[in-house]
């Protein structure tokens, strides 16, 4: 491994630059701690190109190759702060668009059970040797078609979705357990992240914010 990806960091990917990006996510709203906490333990400068390195804690998506990004930290704790609101915790989750791994690393700091698809499949080796490189094991990566879930692990009291749907994947709320929530960005020229609750009355549909992602895809690459 480079230097400039040892999980250390330095200069600009140091612990000062990530504890300034916590503080920036503070003054933006975020007030979970234990959200703050696991995006603080990740070093993000890990999961991006080299070349970009130094850019690692801003609050920015970068891109990752493949038409594909890596999240705003913004975004990644908006949407889990959402998922744990008024709940003890994430329980077995479901991401859809591992991408480098990043987000996965996240959620793992706030439950053991993480399962991560990925459909690019050099997308989701870079993964590997991301979370492999700061010693993360607990997630499980798949390569897979996202839209189509994990069955075979379902059901998930979480479900996040890196990946802008047009309508939300029948398969996903099938995979939803009871009081599960599943977050996910909805639309095409606009979208807007949408949390969707299983309850004992049905489905709850609540909208958070406008968002940009990139689409989320059919099939396996």
């Amino acid at each position: 491994m480079s230097q400039a990806h040892s999980t250390s960091g330095f200069g600009m990917t140091s612990q000062r630059t990530r504890t300034r990006m916590i503080e920036r996510l503070r003054e933006q709203g975020i007030v979970d701690e234990d959200v703050l906490a696991a995006i603080a333990a990740v070093p993000r400068h890990v999961f991006v190109e080299e070349a970009l390195a130094s850019r690692a804690y801003e609050d920015t998506a970068l891109p990752l190759g493949f038409s594909q990004t890596i999240s705003q930290p913004y975004v990644v704790a908006r949407m889990i702060e959402a998922l744990l609101d008024g709940r003890e915790g994430l329980g077995k989750t479901l991401e859809i668009g591992a991408g480098c791994g990043y987000q996965a690393a996240v959620l793992a700091q706030l439950t053991d059970e993480v399962y991560a698809i990925e459909r690019i499949e050099p997308l989701l080796a870079k993964a590997k040797l991301n979370l492999r490189a700061i010693k993360q094991l607990k997630v499980r990566l798949k390569h897979a078609d996202g839209q189509l879930g994990l069955p075979e692990a379902a059901p998930f009291d979480t479900i996040i979705v890196a990946a802008a749907a047009a309508r939300v994947p029948r398969a996903l709320l099938q995979q939803l357990a009871p009081n599960g929530r599943l977050i996910l960005p909805l639309g095409v020229a606009t979208q807007q992240l949408v949390m969707i609750e299983r309850r004992a009355e049905g489905l709850l549909e609540t909208r958070l914010e406008a968002v940009r992602f990139v689409p989320l895809l059919s099939g396996v690459e």
